[in-house]
């Protein structure tokens, strides 16, 4: 059994890359993980229709192969405005943009960090918090995401 992020990546990222599109993140959420949650992107964006046809996809994938043992949801969706930062390339497409990162643990004597993602870099972000450069690294990074400039009362040039 893949009860796992890693291992039902490992498995539905080729099936996914080969209709495509980009698999964003898997997530196993609920109480005991069942619900398997894939994100999905393209760089023209992700229409409903796109997400019926990969989870069509992954689910016989999923029937086959039988990695998560008991019942479970899967839910197939595009990333959204706050989407999640997973790869080194996902931060490296937002440098310049406002993101929200919670480390594993206390990092320099705080587990959350939200300022604008100013360079990337082996192994790590620096992200500018209040005029404060704090280099975190991937490694240690429980969740990281995209946040919403939309509304903030700002607008970027």
């Amino acid at each position: 059994m893949l009860d796992d992020v890693t291992g039902l990546r490992e498995l539905l990222e080729p099936v996914v890359e080969a209709m495509g599109f980009e698999l964003v993140m898997v997530e196993l959420a609920g109480p005991g993980g069942r619900t398997l949650r894939l994100y999905i992107d393209s760089p023209g964006g992700i229409l409903v229709e796109d997400c019926e046809t990969v989870s069509n996809q992954v689910s016989s994938v999923l029937d086959v192969e039988d990695p998560i043992g008991d019942e479970y949801t899967l839910e197939v969706s595009s990333p959204g405005i706050d989407r999640p930062l997973v790869k080194p390339e996902h931060f490296e497409k937002v440098l310049g943009r406002l993101v929200n990162i919670r480390m594993r643990g206390r990092y320099l004597g705080r587990r959350r960090f939200t300022g604008v993602l100013t360079e990337t870099a082996e192994g790590l972000a620096v992200v500018d918090v209040d005029g404060e450069c704090y280099e975190l690294p991937y490694a240690d990074m429980e969740r990281a995401k995209l946040v919403s400039e939309y509304g903030i009362g700002h607008s970027r040039g």
